[in-house]
């Protein structure tokens, strides 16, 4: 395995058996004859590090160290220097080594000295920072280092970036995981990512000037702009100034593509795209002449979706290609199940030395669902490593999600060094977050990876649902596993409220999978009961994932806004309409019209006691830019007033809910009379929900009738004003309950 240490003694604590010669003694029964040393005017970064170290030194020794500056020096007290090497081979290297009896720690730069710092009292004081409200801090009477001591280390991931609300919240906890304090460092604010609209503006430009935008088919739309205009492309260099006038400080700025795949099919265009064999040729050329109009500033780009496939151009040297893995599975690492994406890796290494990764590792559709991917950080951030991206941000989901204490920091730590063991990275948190509960939260870390691992054939998507993986790493076998050893967890630590809040957070993603199972009907352990009351396991399941998400302050279930709160809401709604009479339950349905891919594209979808939730995976029957139209046979004549019908919104994924839903009713499935047409009380705006159910409910006189027939009006085509606009719109349906 490729080593990254340039220089390595391995320093240690002392307790014994070591003579002064071979040793550097801070502190010795409570007693220290150093002082910390920094700068007359040191930078900030420089400050904080030299009172990290006095207060942590304080914390393991009870010895408080003095700081004093360069010209301030005690002539009988030895030195413990942090400082700025400009000598050293790089502004990202961090440097710890003796000179005599004095101790120096420095960086390239102000933030790698205060990284190499943290290195020190980590790696071999043994501090250790889980979270930003649990650490575990050696307590010692003597701290020696080895002797002699030459440690040098430059990162080969110079920008590291990891979502997550724990470091963007707390700088200061970031700083010892050697992570940036926000997602886009150095970027214009206002021009991060998708930024195609705020430099030409519809509101502006669109009405006077349609062709600066794409041309689909024979009609310009907004969705994206056209890369061979000389109007619009003025206009984006004039855009781009202006923001960096305003940001001077800012040294990237990113000109990249809306987020859709409406890119202009115009003749220009298109002749550019196909010379070059990617969509990728036409935003180079546009990008490349951008940056050069601005030689001392970085213009960021997305290689993403219809642009993730490399071009023949080369980009400009302060051209910074983001490339994106939104479509890889997530069940293995990148180079055994996604090829594609690594071979456009490899293509953009040998057009650029500037390589972004936007990489992702979260289930966005189900912040706390369990995601098993764990096993794929590391493999996959060596895999960029090793093709030269410098630059890797780590989409995780930034609100709290499974394991999101864990994950946060694995990933933090293989980003500062890649190499290092990831299975010993993960024993060392769940031992010291968990306590005693840790080996059983690893065990269920281990054999849920190992079950998904089994399953070759399975697709771990990033914006998928629990319901995937009922049959597989989530069958009800499983989840009675993964559920004992939280019961075993939580046993562990019952008398220790503090660390048993932790676990049941952590429980949290096993808990909403039984639930989903649960409304699912799929498996007698995880049930609704056949009137529709809960079973007292899954009663207490979901008071413990409401009470848990209360204790931990989690509100969002994804990324488009779907709250706690709601998906409470919802899973209530479903035990109520699992209690209705429902004369329609298991009967036969016939499809007048095709579905797409979802369900299975089973018809009986609509009928098998099964209720959808949020995800139009979970049980949900989809129709792409067609109505819906199904007959349900009861069997024989019945009575009846009323027929319901749940439909999904997605709006970012183009899936809205119907205009109308009409029913009809016929004693011999050729003649139907319409008892009922409801339309949507929730039409599509730009306001809209961007995830929500809706229910269809016609009432109406008493009927007796044998056959239903259901017409849902399809929205058939997304809005002028939406990112897919002109593309199908798919409706989504589930569960006819009549009575």
């Amino acid at each position: 395995m490729k080593t990254n240490y340039l220089f390595l003694l391995v320093f240690t604590l002392l307790f014994s058996g070591c003579t002064n010669k071979n040793q550097l003694t801070i502190v010795k029964n409570q007693q220290s004859d150093y002082e910390i040393v920094i700068a007359e005017n040191p930078a900030k970064q420089i400050e904080h590090a030299a009172k990290e170290l006095q207060n942590n030194l304080e914390k393991i020794s009870s010895v408080t160290l003095p700081v004093t500056t360069k010209n301030s020096v005690s002539k009988n007290r030895k030195q413990i220097e942090i400082f700025i090497n400009d000598r050293l081979p790089s502004a990202h290297t961090v440097s710890i080594k003796t000179e005599g009896d004095n101790l120096l720690i420095s960086g390239g730069n102000a933030q790698s000295a205060l990284y190499a710092v943290y290195e020190l009292l980590e790696t071999e004081l043994g501090c250790k920072w889980f979270s930003p409200e649990v650490e575990k801090i050696p307590e010692l009477k003597t701290v020696s280092l080895n002797l002699p001591l030459n440690y040098l280390y430059t990162p080969e991931i110079t920008t590291r970036t990891v979502h997550s609300k724990l470091y963007y919240d707390n700088y200061h906890f970031a700083d010892k995981q050697k992570v940036t304090h926000e997602a886009f460092p150095n970027y214009v604010p206002d021009a991060r990512v998708h930024t195609f609209h705020r430099f030409v503006p519809e509101k502006v430009f669109g009405k006077d000037h349609p062709e600066y935008y794409a041309l689909r088919g024979n009609k310009r739309l907004h969705t994206q702009l056209c890369l061979t205009n000389e109007e619009v492309l003025q206009i984006v260099k004039d855009s781009v100034r202006a923001y960096f006038g305003k940001y001077p400080d800012a040294s990237v700025i990113s000109v990249s593509s809306n987020d859709n795949t409406q890119y202009c099919e115009c003749e220009h265009c298109s002749k550019i795209d196909k010379e070059e064999g990617s969509n990728s040729a036409t935003m180079i050329r546009f990008v490349n002449e951008v940056a050069r109009e601005f030689p001392d500033k970085m213009i960021s780009t997305l290689a993403y979706q219809y642009t993730r496939k490399p071009c023949k151009t080369k980009p400009l040297p302060n051209v910074l290609i983001t490339l994106c893995s939104i479509e890889c599975d997530r069940s293995a690492p990148i180079e055994e199940k996604c090829s594609d994406f690594a071979e456009d890796l490899m293509g953009w290494k040998e057009l650029s030395d500037n390589i972004r990764i936007w990489d992702y590792t979260t289930q966005f559709t189900n912040f706390l669902a369990p995601f098993p991917n764990i096993h794929t950080l590391q493999p996959n951030i060596q895999f960029f490593r090793d093709n030269h991206a410098k630059w890797i941000f780590e989409q995780h989901s930034h609100n709290p999600s499974e394991l999101f204490e864990l994950r946060s920091y694995l990933t933090a730590k293989l980003l500062w060094n890649p190499d290092r063991d990831a299975n010993e990275i993960i024993n060392e948190f769940v031992n010291g977050y968990y306590k005693e509960a840790g080996v059983y939260v690893k065990m269920y870390i281990d054999a849920i990876h190992e079950e998904i691992q089994k399953d070759k054939d399975f697709f771990l998507f990033l914006y998928g649902d629990p319901a995937q993986g009922f049959q597989s790493f989530l069958s009800p076998e499983n989840l009675k596993k993964y559920n004992s050893f939280f019961d075993e967890a939580e046993k562990a630590v019952a008398d220790q409220p503090g660390i048993l809040k932790r676990v049941r957070i952590a429980r949290i993603s096993t808990d909403y999978a039984s639930l989903g199972m649960a409304r699912n009907g799929m498996s007698p352990d995880f049930q609704l009961l056949e009137n529709g009351t809960i079973s007292e396991d899954t009663r207490q399941r979901l008071n413990r994932f409401e009470s848990s998400c209360k204790a931990a302050d989690i509100t969002l279930m994804n990324e488009m806004g779907y709250r706690v709160d709601e998906f409470l809401d919802l899973f209530n709604t479903t035990l109520k309409r699992a209690a209705s009479p429902n004369i329609a339950a298991g009967k036969t349905v016939k499809l007048l019209t095709q579905p797409k891919k979802y369900a299975n594209e089973n018809p009986q979808a609509l009928t098998d006691k099964a209720l959808g939730g949020s995800n139009f995976y979970a049980n949900w029957l989809g129709f792409e830019g067609n109505n819906l139209e199904a007959v349900i046979d009861l069997d024989e004549e019945k009575e009846f007033s009323t027929i319901s019908t749940g439909f999904l919104q997605v709006t970012n994924h183009i899936v809205f809910f119907p205009k109308s839903v009409s029913y009809s009713v016929s004693t011999n499935a050729e003649s139907f009379q319409t008892v009922a047409k409801v339309p949507t009380k929730k039409p599509i705006t730009p306001e809209s929900k961007r995830n929500d159910i809706e229910y269809f409910t016609g009432k109406f006189k008493p009927v007796k009738a044998r056959y239903i027939k259901i017409k849902a009006d399809n929205v058939a085509k997304a809005p002028a004003w939406h990112n897919a606009a002109g593309l199908p719109v798919w409706i989504f349906a589930d569960e006819v309950i009549v009575n």
